[in-house]
């Protein structure tokens, strides 16, 4: 029992030491400069939308950054997401939108509707949003900024999470504190190892030149994770990227209730943990249980130590990423309970070898 509490114990130090790298290297954008102004594409895969891509695409016209083409994929919607963008193109000749054909097989949906829209763009910068993000500011003019001025083939952003429900607030702060307590960000752009990679399809800006060399999406055509997989693929061959955690100038509702939620993140919630199922379940257990040998062991002075680091790094998570840490604090154990309904969902996935997501059969 105390080997095991210790173990837990030091899991929890790490823990906290990643944290506190994750809030005191928040890795700020670089301030633009007058002089660079390449063509920008904004390439949006986009399917059944109708409730998100006009708030997308009137960002994208207030952004200060001006030199920019939009590609929007209409991936065989049955909703209005076609003709809400048909009436943009209307008004914005550097708004273009590519109905599909199809979808071939041995492809999923969004990577092939990324790779038809790298296909066609024409930019120096390629741009990859989700279309339920929501963007201002100066984000395109910054991210620009920074890709040059670290040389990055590419810069991927988590934005601020927003939620509104109560099935959101027990689902979706477990991906940040996944990500948060695990993996110092600023060690994806400074350190050469592919472990240390990260990235997130809602906001990938790729180098184009390093996008049309390397094709991440026809080579990652079938894979549901081929964010996490670009990004480590790029490591392998010695590209620079960087990822960060958003602010308010980037946010998301990724899922509007619990079932949804608990059905997108089993997919990919065990990329997470290196595609280890077995790491995945540990890491659960520790987090979830492990106070248990803990309070057993050290019922002293280490016991008050353990239960204050994880306190902290439940707050410092929660300011990192922009949300609310009354919340996040007492929903704390369901939060866990859902993190591992995640897990296991995901292992029924793989069971199963197929899933449902907006209306397909994903293998």
């Amino acid at each position: 029992m105390i080997i095991a509490a210790w173990i837990i114990f030091i899991f929890t130090a790490i823990q906290l030491w990643v944290v506190l790298l994750n809030a005191i290297f928040r890795q700020p954008l670089s301030a633009s400069s007058k002089d660079f102004n390449p063509l920008i594409s904004i390439l949006i895969p986009a399917r059944n939308e109708e409730q998100n891509i006009g708030h997308l695409l009137k960002d994208i016209q207030n952004q200060e950054w001006k030199n920019f083409e939009v590609l929007i994929f209409n991936d065989q919607s049955d909703d209005k997401t076609g003709e809400i963008v048909e009436s943009y193109t209307k008004e914005d000749q550097r708004i273009h939108l590519i109905n599909s054909e199809g979808l071939p097989d041995g492809w999923l949906g969004k990577n092939y509707g990324c790779y038809q829209l790298a296909q066609k763009a024409k930019g120096n910068y390629f741009l990859f949003l989700d279309a339920d993000v929501r963007i201002s500011g100066a984000i395109i003019s910054g991210t620009i900024a920074k890709v040059k001025k670290h040389q990055l083939g590419l810069l991927s952003i988590f934005p601020k999470q927003n939620m509104y429900s109560w099935g959101e607030y027990l689902t979706v702060p477990n991906m940040n504190f996944i990500l948060l307590s695990l993996l110092p960000l600023v060690f994806v752009r400074v350190l050469p190892f592919s472990s240390m990679a990260a990235a997130n399809g809602q906001f990938m800006l790729f180098d184009a030149n390093t996008y049309r060399k390397n094709q991440p999406h026809q080579t990652f055509r079938d894979n549901k994770v081929e964010d996490i997989s670009t990004a480590r693929l790029f490591k392998q061959k010695g590209i620079k990227i960087a990822c960060l955690a958003g602010n308010h100038s980037i946010t998301c509702r990724m899922y509007s209730s619990f079932n949804e939620a608990v059905n997108g993140f089993s997919k990919n919630v065990i990329m997470f943990f290196g595609d280890s199922g077995i790491v995945a379940v540990f890491f659960w257990l520790i987090t979830t249980l492990g106070f248990i040998p803990v309070l057993i062991a050290f019922p002293n002075e280490l016991g008050y130590t353990y239960f204050f680091m994880l306190i902290a790094i439940r707050v410092l998570i929660t300011f990192v990423s922009h949300q609310n840490p009354f919340k996040n604090l007492v929903l704390a154990i369901p939060q866990q309970v859902v993190l591992g309904l995640f897990i296991l969902k995901a292992f029924l996935n793989k069971s199963k070898k197929t899933y449902q997501w907006k209306g397909r059969n994903i293998s």
